[in-house]
């Protein structure tokens, strides 16, 4: 099967995550398939709620399974890693906060130089620029919200300032953050 994300920037996500994830013979996820089964055969009150929420602890169950040391270089196997997710949540957690190399290799408890070659290794790309991805996509759906001024997406995601927030944005994305809300809303409006 395959699952679709309800939100337009998952690329992130996506690109760090395995293509697919090959299971058998785990008595959890027969379990849940078989529930699922049931499930979507019976018309119930509450189906639908019931059926999203398994096919989210599918997924979850599933990603559980791919967070092995041989897993290809990605988010999991980064996750895998007990020192390495902790720097992970953290990013995830305050992408606000100003982090260096050297706090995020404080959280995993590495120095600087092992954290950044166990993480490129591992995650697929550098601390920093995964740090910078991560927070390039949650500015985008800020600003697609459009309930917040550019100033205010450039503090939440990390930025002391709009004109620094905006030069990397227009770096990592390719325009400018206002232009970038505006076209959302255009496509947002000729989608309705």
């Amino acid at each position: 099967g395959y699952f679709v994300f309800g939100i337009e920037d998952s690329s992130l996500i996506l690109s760090l995550l395995p293509k697919q994830i090959h299971v058998s013979g785990v008595e959890r996820l027969s379990t849940l398939v078989k529930l699922l089964i049931d499930e979507a055969a019976m018309d119930r009150s509450g189906r639908t709620l019931v059926l999203t929420r398994l096919v989210e602890v599918l997924l979850v169950e599933s990603l559980r399974l791919g967070q092995t040391p041989d897993a290809p270089a990605g988010l999991l196997r980064g996750l895998g890693d007990a020192r390495l997710s902790e720097a992970i949540r953290q990013m995830h957690t305050d992408p606000a906060r100003p982090w260096t190399m050297a706090d995020l290799a404080k959280e995993a408890a590495l120095s600087r130089s092992a954290f950044f070659d166990r993480f490129s290794r591992n995650v697929g790309v550098p601390p920093m620029e995964y740090l910078l991805g991560w927070r390039m996509a949650l500015a985008k759906n800020l600003l697609r919200q459009q309930e917040i001024d550019i100033a205010e997406v450039a503090e939440r995601v990390g930025y002391g300032s709009a004109s620094t927030f905006s030069t990397a944005f227009s770096r990592c994305v390719g325009q400018p953050p206002g232009r970038y809300a505006r076209n959302s809303v255009n496509q947002q409006s000729v989608g309705s």
